[in-house]
């Protein structure tokens, strides 16, 4: 499956480059800044529930805190988010006994699961670990939110599931309220 992905990822760098060239354009030789953890917090309890069912994605992170960002990394990224966007059907979180449950390479979830994804897709790539955080957040409507934030030369992007556009964190309409520690995932820090 993997092989088909990263085979489905290099077609979908083709495909997109003409939205990565303009998403490059869009970052400019600018750098975003990046996330100041605060706090120590909980986890939200349906990832710590995601832990123990997949223990291997919340390993102590190895390898480089963040990536540079260039022309072949930025369309490397941007081929996952959108690959990631267009795979996965989206649905509301499902009422369960258990409440909402993360999970990873699934064909249908929210918001979670395509992050997690998105993740776990850059990660098969060869990307660290450690600079792949999943944050919490509000959007402009109020509504709870999660986003993959990748740790780069030119600052903290957003991977979003809502829109294919790479966006710096501050350019988002999202209110922050948690993000995991790159040093070891089952951590989170208020932001």
């Amino acid at each position: 499956m993997w092989n088909r992905l990263i085979g489905t990822a290099a077609v979908a760098a083709a495909v997109l480059a003409a939205s990565q060239t303009a998403q490059a354009s869009s970052l400019g030789g600018s750098t975003a800044g990046y996330i100041v953890a605060g706090q120590p917090t909980l986890a939200p309890f349906a990832h710590v529930r995601f832990c123990l069912t997949f223990p291997g994605e919340c390993a102590v992170s190895q390898g480089l805190s963040s990536v540079e960002l260039g022309s072949s990394t930025l369309r490397q990224l941007a081929s996952v988010n959108g690959l990631v966007n267009s795979r996965i059907h989206p649905v509301e979180d499902a009422s369960t006994d258990v409440g909402d449950v993360w999970q990873v390479g699934v064909a249908s979830g929210d918001c979670e699961e395509f992050a997690l994804t998105k993740r776990r897709n850059l990660i098969a790539l060869g990307w660290p670990s450690r600079a792949l955080r999943i944050a919490v957040a509000r959007t402009g409507s109020g509504e709870g939110h999660a986003v993959l934030v990748v740790k780069t030369s030119r600052g903290d992007l957003v991977l979003d599931n809502r829109t294919d556009e790479i966006k710096p964190w501050t350019q988002t309409d999202l209110r922050w309220v948690k993000i995991q520690s790159g040093d070891n995932p089952r951590l989170w820090y208020t932001m």
